[in-house]
């Protein structure tokens, strides 16, 4: 089983969401997601100041298997996207919960966040899509 941290919440299309007191996020793609698609060659992340909906497509990851869209678990504004993925793509693969993270958002409405899945309700998930 993937490592999946406690103090994360998820979608069932594998992103991570990663909210701060000050109610912006960190957003990323999953351990299971990145071992799925293997190793990443390119990752596109969005431009800072794009507002995106809760379920849009925002970034690209691409890798030697398939190109992927990564969705926005919840409304906001991009604050940043990790510029630093264009030159390190493998840090998807090698840290996805750190220094893997695709974009920071300014969160639209924090109780949105209560609606993903806890650690718990994921790894079930991603058990059942196992089997």
């Amino acid at each position: 089983m993937s490592n999946i941290p406690a103090d994360l919440k998820y979608t069932k299309s594998h992103e991570w969401l990663k909210l701060a007191a000050d109610g912006t996020a960190l957003v990323g793609i999953t351990e299971h997601a990145q071992d799925q698609l293997g190793d990443m060659v390119y990752v596109e992340v969005p431009d800072a100041g794009r507002s995106v909906k809760a379920n849009e497509a925002c970034a690209v990851v691409e890798s030697v298997k398939a190109a992927s869209d990564v969705y926005a678990p919840v409304a906001g504004d991009v604050i940043e996207g990790n510029a630093g993925l264009a030159d390190a793509p493998e840090s998807v693969n090698q840290d996805p919960y750190g220094s893997g993270w695709l974009l920071k958002l300014k969160v639209a409405d924090t109780a949105a966040v209560d609606a993903l899945m806890d650690a718990a309700a994921y790894a079930a998930f991603v058990a059942a899509e196992e089997h």
